[in-house]
């Protein structure tokens, strides 16, 4: 039984993970700013109120887990404001990056002590983020966060290494959730993919950047 904490817990791919992760055995701390009824229903251990975009925030959390271990941090929180060029709202932009680029950087960062030797850490990216990939632009905002991410997961690869601590870099695949306006594949399935991935992660194989299915994607 692993200790898995899981960002964005309460809704879509986040309440997904925490679902099938629970029901597999693992304890799970699911870590959201506002809970659904659906999380709550779940053996799950709950810590709401939590922005990862906001430093206080995320120092409560790190209090509220101090000498806790935590065997798998997973990076799941994030928004997606669709833009386009000529009508982009450079502030809405810059949430973007707060969550989503430096959101798993502050978690990480602030859970570091909570990680130990054989622990791992996954950053729930895009393959919008990838710059080899784009062959369609639009959405300035949530890909350029999104590459920013990459390259922090990157960085955190190298960070972790010598302590042991794996790193992934993953795609959910194009999910149906509020955040899509419900286009793609189900959430149940994507999570499962990403559990999959996470099982797999090593220090052989650390710093990857994967689809949920299992194939690896260009930067």
């Amino acid at each position: 039984m692993a200790t898995v904490l899981v960002t964005g817990a309460n809704r879509g791919i986040g309440l997904q993970l925490c679902k099938q992760l629970a029901e597999r055995g693992d304890a799970v701390i699911a870590v959201c700013r506002e809970a659904s009824d659906e999380l709550s229903e779940l053996d799950v251990r709950l810590i709401d109120g939590i922005d990862v975009s906001s430093g206080t925030a995320v120092e409560t959390l790190r209090q509220e887990l101090d000498g806790q271990p935590i065997d798998v941090l997973i990076n799941n929180a994030g928004i997606l404001r669709r833009d386009t060029f000529g009508d982009i709202d450079y502030d809405i932009m810059t949430e973007q990056y707060r969550v989503n680029t430096l959101g798993p950087l502050r978690v990480t960062e602030a859970l570091a002590d909570n990680l130990h030797e054989g622990s791992k850490v996954a950053i729930v990216s895009s393959r919008v983020g990838s710059i080899e990939d784009n062959g369609s632009g639009g959405n300035y905002g949530y890909r350029a966060s999104k590459a920013a991410v990459n390259m922090i997961g990157t960085n955190l690869k190298h960070e972790l290494l010598p302590r042991g601590i794996a790193v992934a870099l993953l795609h959910p695949g194009l999910v149906a959730t509020d955040m899509t306006g419900g286009s793609g594949i189900a959430p149940a399935d994507s999570a499962r993919g990403l559990i999959e991935r996470v099982d797999e992660l090593t220090l052989e194989n650390t710093g990857g950047f994967w689809h949920a299915e299992g194939y690896t994607l260009p930067w």
